[in-house]
């Protein structure tokens, strides 16, 4: 899968993710430049898990972005479609709870979780908001939401430069560092045709969540949305 209009075929994603699992996690390191690592503190300070909560990790591939819920003494449960992904997960941290699942039809019951949470994975859902509706319902009254996810940056030099970087240098930096470089073509595509901050805000809204606001981080190249769960 090479181009991205986001009318998404979930088979042909999953294929693509099974592909880059097995250096998934240092591609994503050498293409942010280390900022990733950054960017999964926001996400961590947001959630703000505490010990004893229910964590619902989606998209959360090889389990690196779970592993500071654990620490933090919530429960996580890593989920994803991917099933190369959560076997090089499983294999590095098998203490985690990993979980095969679909955004749009998740395998837990109503009012589980106290807080949901994905991290560069909603643009991959072949219908957003329909996972964003799924959330909710796993979500307990109250329960928060966390997005983070890749957008536009608010300073136009900025935003050239990025664009400039992701249809030109990231396929080709890709190409030495991951185990299906063409795949990254497709992500740098799905990133440029996603929704701006207000826009995404304005999905998550549609889905049913309340006082949704977002965050700048890098420069508006990742926006962190946070919502919350009212009372059904």
């Amino acid at each position: 899968m090479t181009r991205a209009d986001l009318d998404k075929q979930p088979s042909d994603v999953q294929r693509m993710f099974d592909a880059v699992a097995r250096r998934y996690d240092v591609t994503n390191d050498v293409l942010s430049m280390g900022q990733d690592r950054r960017w999964r503190k926001a996400v961590l300070d947001a959630v703000g898990a505490r010990p004893g909560e229910r964590v619902l990790d989606l998209a959360a591939g090889t389990g690196t972005s779970s592993v500071p819920f654990a620490e933090a003494g919530a429960l996580v449960v890593p989920c994803d479609f991917s099933l190369g992904m959560l076997a090089v997960g499983k294999r590095a941290r098998p203490q985690l709870l990993f979980t095969a699942g679909d955004a749009t039809r998740l395998p837990f019951g109503d009012d589980t979780f106290d807080a949901v949470t994905i991290s560069f994975g909603l643009r991959n859902v072949v219908d957003p908001g329909a996972g964003l509706r799924e959330m909710l319902r796993v979500t307990k009254p109250g329960g928060r939401l966390v997005v983070c996810e890749f957008s536009h940056p608010t300073w136009p030099p900025l935003r050239t430069a990025y664009l400039e970087y992701l249809m030109k240098a990231l396929p080709t930096i890709a190409r030495g560092v991951s185990s299906s470089p063409d795949a990254y073509v497709y992500l740098a595509e799905s990133i440029r045709a996603w929704p701006d901050q207000a826009g995404l805000a304005a999905v998550i809204t549609d889905a049913g969540w309340r006082r949704t606001q977002w965050k700048n981080l890098s420069g508006g190249i990742v926006a962190l949305h946070r919502a919350f769960a009212g009372t059904r």
